[in-house]
């Protein structure tokens, strides 16, 4: 609450001096009628009232302050905002490949910690929309671009290897995305690919569908996932159990990444390509994404006031009404 008037809050200094009139007036009031005994008077029984012969003055003194109050214009403001943005359209490209259940990236595999890093990175956002590509032999999405980022963060989390045939089509999940993204009106067009493979499958090989992002003036940023060397994969045996992928020779299957064909990818589009190889770094890429593609937003705050003058200028009205039925009726003094 503010005042606009505060300027008659002065007036109060009126209140104290007030006071001491009040207290010093009764200590050298003389009856006005004059008396030869009153012994039979002071024999009578006082009243009750007496106790509150006060009273008339403290809701005189109300009257005032609540006037003054009123006067000083209390108001109750409201504040807000009016946002005007230029947006940016987002695709997070994400690759569901079987190679996503390599364990080297901590707590669990790859696809656990891309999913809480791109959890992460749409919590971050505020007024662009997001949407999801994943891809594996083929692409499909997951979530068209929008602003109700709970049902993206819900989609996101029912993403799993095997949604799709396996392979790893990336071509096809550049592809998907672009097509999300070409009739776009955004300021700024962009697709997020994330990947830890080598494109071996799908219909559009990565570098065409690199030169249709850039037809549509779409921005690749490429993430490639994974430690240096490879890792082995994961395959949950009915017989065996647990166990890992093997070559024909009995050597274990590692992945790989296509670097130079991501940094293609990368150039062509005016993106960059990152490599992550532990949970830490992918988490520091998204985060440098996060800085390198900001909306610019512009903010006009506001108030507004409501004026609340009228709940002290009524109970200081229906007080003095009260104070002059009062002072003209149970308090009435003699002469």
């Amino acid at each position: 609450m503010q005042f606009a008037n505060p300027i008659y809050f002065v007036l109060l200094l009126i209140i104290p001096l007030l006071v001491w009139h009040y207290l010093h007036r009764r200590k050298r009031r003389q009856g006005s009628l004059q008396f030869s005994d009153v012994t039979v008077i002071r024999q009578l029984p006082s009243s009750p009232l007496l106790r509150f012969r006060h009273v008339l003055f403290v809701v005189r003194i109300l009257v005032i302050s609540l006037t003054i109050l009123a006067l000083a214009r209390p108001q109750s403001g409201i504040k807000g905002e009016e946002v005007t943005t230029e947006g940016i359209d987002i695709i997070l490209s994400v690759d569901i490949s079987g190679s996503m259940r390599a364990e080297d990236f901590k707590p669990r595999n790859r696809l656990y910690v891309a999913k809480q890093v791109i959890a992460e990175f749409i919590k971050g956002r505020r007024s662009d929309r997001i949407g999801m590509v994943v891809f594996a032999g083929r692409s499909f999405t997951q979530c068209p671009l929008t602003l109700d980022y709970n049902v993206l963060l819900g989609l996101l989390e029912e993403i799993k290897i095997g949604l799709i045939e396996d392979g790893t089509a990336i071509g096809m999940g550049i592809a998907g995305a672009v097509n999300r993204l070409r009739q776009s009106k955004a300021k700024s067009k962009v697709v997020v690919l994330l990947t830890d493979g080598v494109n071996n499958t799908g219909a559009i090989d990565p570098i065409t569908a690199a030169r249709a992002a850039k037809a549509f003036d779409v921005k690749i940023y490429a993430v490639g996932v994974g430690k240096e060397g490879g890792a082995p994969i994961p395959v949950d045996d009915p017989v065996f159990g647990r166990t890992y992928a093997r070559n024909r020779d009995g050597s274990l299957v590692l992945t790989e990444i296509d670097e130079s064909t991501l940094k293609e990818i990368a150039d062509i589009t005016g993106g960059a390509y990152f490599r992550a190889t532990s949970t830490e770094t992918l988490s520091d890429i998204y985060k440098r994404i996060d800085q390198l593609e900001r909306t610019e937003i512009k903010t006009v705050e506001y108030t507004r006031y409501h004026e609340m003058f009228m709940y002290f200028l009524l109970p200081a009205l229906c007080l003095a009404l009260a104070a002059t039925v009062l002072a003209h009726t149970r308090f009435r003094k003699l002469p």
